[in-house]
């Protein structure tokens, strides 16, 4: 705090304290490495992988140019990753006004690059990023080569800076151009520095759908894994991806694609037998989960181009119930994907597009293609009408069902659940909920918890699979209905729900520790992506980590919350179970205690929790519920398309995918309870 100095009344800083030396001019890089959650969002596993986001985006932008059609990447055992590209290389002459190579332009200043000049770049998503000099100064070293002119060009840098110029390492062939990228993050930056092999390959492969003539490679050097990625069929085969483990009951998706004011529009979609709708948009590469203009171009065009074809070939008749654009997209999988020459997004996550030119242009093309579509293929269109107006009668059917639970207006609730405990203060962003599996564990919550800002609702049983049910099912379901109650904000991914009512700032789920506790959670989870995706997208849905193991040493107690701490716990008292057999007892058996504990040394037990109605008030406060002491895992989608995909696998009707991801991952699980 600055010292004051009072004079004739008036209060006035000491020039001593506060001088233009307390003033503080970052040069170069420096302010990304003090604040890099300004550039890439966060330092945790999402920031890491951005990293080789911006790089791979950056050749991706050489095949948007039209000069590369080969990527690959490669995660190294020395966890470091390397990109390479075939497109023409970084520039590597003097730059005019920089007075240095253009190469060490490109990757120690801020807002350096070609995509500005529309001469260069007509097309770019990288230029919406932040670029690869905030991946050098984010990385504890980082090497770059470029290819062109025949020369390999090479130069390195250490946390952003050159560590010397750039130099000529050695002749190339003529016809060899591209440029090689190799960094590794900054450990003293990021919390975690281990990249995942899942995470990158996904983002490469939605890449490689939306740029046909790219072929993407992946490999991890740690493992062996590798694949790789080219998908003539574009984004046709990005829906028949997406709609792997579901009944289509079209041949081929639907493909459409048009041009007008330089603006490239490409719409796949295709109607199964599912009871949601998957929808995902890109401008220019870039994923824009918010949507935007496009996206209500579309929406406004396949509702318009359905209905009036089912009125006009009176498959639509004079009903009572009027079709609406929910009922027209019920069970539909579709891929947007925009080149736009100057896209305007809005938003704190640039994720969503904003100019007002597209909606027309993409409503326009879509109207008309979809038009002669359905004109050719007449079996196709009426089949896909017919499943929207069953869509329209299971809607009034729910309409009906939410009648039960409205006061007011819409989806304003009469009042709370009467098992849900509630928490004395009214500020959402103080207050977070606990749904808690089974009545035992839901009472020692109650009893355990925190009033003023915690609340508890128990769940009874296994909520309803909202995977394989209809909205009007759904909300026909008890326990769902008081989630939806106890929340507050309406329901569904619609305008009847509405994110600034929800009433608590936290929803944490809290299961058991073992198969039946670990269906509930994926239950409840589906249920929140299906029907209320945006709590997740504002990171307001967390999972409780109950611990695994009590360990009691004379009268002091202590908690594992995996095997690692187990073994680490079990070291301060010399305990080794791996050379004491299965229970820590030389003869290797058990001795248990009347509160069935196991001995496993000299003055130590150990005992497994099976569930949370094992654990008293006290310890599942101290635990799992404590604020202080906790650990919680914030729910969040890495990539939307991934997270659809898998839960249709898990969730959804067909029983094949699922018995083949289980036999695929089988061998990854530690800890099954059976």
């Amino acid at each position: 705090m600055n010292k004051l100095k009072k004079t004739d009344a008036t209060v006035t800083p000491n020039p001593e304290t506060y001088s233009a030396e307390n003033i503080q001019v970052l040069k170069g890089l420096e302010h990304v490495r003090r604040r890099p959650a300004m550039y890439i969002g966060d330092v945790s596993s999402r920031g890491l992988h951005h990293l080789s986001y911006e790089v791979v985006d950056n050749s991706i932008d050489e095949a948007l140019a039209g000069y590369c059609d080969k990527v690959s990447l490669w995660i190294n055992k020395d966890g470091s990753i390397t990109v390479e590209d075939n497109g023409r290389g970084i520039p590597t002459d003097m730059h005019p006004t920089e007075k240095k190579s253009a190469l060490e332009v490109v990757m120690t200043v801020l807002n350096a690059g070609g995509k500005f000049n529309r001469d260069t770049y007509k097309i770019s998503g990288g230029l919406h990023g932040v670029g690869v000099s905030v991946v050098n100064a984010l990385s504890e070293w980082l090497e770059v080569e470029v290819y062109r002119d025949g020369k390999c060009f090479y130069q390195k840098y250490k946390a952003g800076v050159p560590v010397a110029a750039v130099k000529v390492t050695g002749k190339v062939s003529p016809k060899k151009t591209g440029t090689r990228t190799t960094f590794m993050p900054d450990k003293s930056i990021f919390k975690v520095t281990n990249f995942k092999y899942e995470i990158i390959e996904e983002r490469l492969r939605e890449l490689a759908y939306l740029n046909k003539e790219v072929t993407i490679f992946i490999k991890d050097e740690r493992t062996d894994e590798e694949n790789k990625f080219h998908f003539e069929g574009g984004i046709k085969e990005f829906v028949k991806y997406i709609d792997l483990n579901r009944k289509s009951f079209q041949k081929e998706p639907i493909f459409i694609k048009g041009e007008k004011d330089k603006t490239v529009v490409e719409v796949a979609f295709q109607y199964n037998e599912s009871y949601n709708d998957n929808i995902f948009t890109y401008v220019n590469d870039i994923n824009t989960h918010e949507g935007g203009t496009h996206l209500i171009g579309f929406k406004t065009a396949l509702t318009r181009t359905l209905n009036n074809y089912g009125y006009k070939n009176n498959i639509i008749k004079n009903e009572k119930i009027q079709l609406t654009g929910d009922d027209f997209r019920e069970g539909l999988s579709c891929v947007i994907s925009l080149k736009v020459p100057e896209p305007q997004f809005e938003g704190q996550t640039k994720t969503k597009l904003g100019n007002s030119e597209v909606k027309s242009i993409v409503e326009t093309i879509v109207g008309e293609e979809l038009q002669v579509y359905l004109d050719d293929n007449p079996s196709v269109a009426k089949k896909i009408i017919e499943k929207c107006l069953r869509a329209a009668e299971a809607r009034e059917a729910a309409r009906k069902a939410r009648e039960l639970i409205r006061r007011k207006n819409a989806l304003e609730f009469s009042g709370l659940p009467g098992k849900l405990a509630d928490c004395s203060i009214n500020d959402p962003e103080h207050c977070e909920i606990y749904l808690v599996e089974g009545d035992s564990a839901g009472g020692s919550a109650k009893q355990g918890r925190d009033r003023r800002f915690q609340a508890i609702l128990p769940l009874k049983g296994k909520i309803l699979n909202v995977e394989k049910a209809r909205m009007n099912k759904i909300l026909e379901n008890d326990e769902i209905r008081s989630i939806i109650t106890a929340l507050g904000a309406g329901f569904g991914n619609t305008e009847e729900f509405d994110e600034a009512k929800v009433r608590y700032g936290k929803i944490i789920l809290m299961c058991d520790a073992d198969v039946d506790g670990s269906h509930i959670r994926t239950l409840l989870l589906t249920f929140f992506y299906r029907h209320m995706k945006q709590i997740i997208e504002t990171g307001k849905l967390f999972i409780a980590q109950p611990p695994l193991y009590k360990i009691k040493h004379g009268k002091e107690e202590y908690y594992a919350y995996d095997e690692n701490d187990k073994d680490q716990i079990l070291k301060r008292f010399k305990v080794n179970l791996k050379t004491n057999g299965s229970n820590g007892n030389p003869d290797g058996e058990p001795v248990v205690t009347e509160d069935g504990e196991q001995k496993i040394g000299k003055g130590v037990t150990l005992s497994r929790f099976k569930g949370l109605g094992e654990m008293n008030p006290e310890q599942l406060w101290s635990t799992t519920m404590n604020p202080e002491s906790r650990t919680i895992l914030q729910v969040s989608i890495e990539n939307a398309s991934a997270a659809d995909k898998m839960f249709e696998t898990l969730m959804g009707e067909e029983v094949e995918p699922r018995r083949q991801f289980i036999e695929k991952n089988a061998k990854y699980v530690k800890n099954l309870d059976v």
